[in-house]
């Protein structure tokens, strides 16, 4: 089991896709805990991904067709939000 734990912010740390089916448990910062599977984490993470990509003008890979302005690459996340009572058991 993967324990991870909500920021005062709302995110939890994940920078990459965790396998399907393991189970994740996620530590609210209210003090509630749940646990969710990989799957349903990565659905999580793929619409932030999604999300991010379209806030700045990147395309489904991640990657600026623009000109380049910044010397660090910016085609991934690391923090996805979520919410008590967002997973639903399976």
């Amino acid at each position: 089991m993967i324990n991870l734990q909500q920021d005062t912010e709302g995110f939890i740390r994940m920078n990459r896709h965790f396998p399907d089916s393991s189970t994740v448990s996620i530590t609210f910062t209210d003090g509630s805990a749940e646990v969710a599977t990989g799957r349903q984490l990565n659905e999580i993470y793929d619409e932030a991904l999604a999300v991010y990509r379209a806030q700045n003008h990147l395309d489904a890979k991640g990657y600026s067709r623009g000109p380049r302005k910044t010397v660090h690459p910016t085609n991934k996340i690391e923090f996805v939000p979520v919410h008590s009572g967002q997973f639903i058991p399976e």
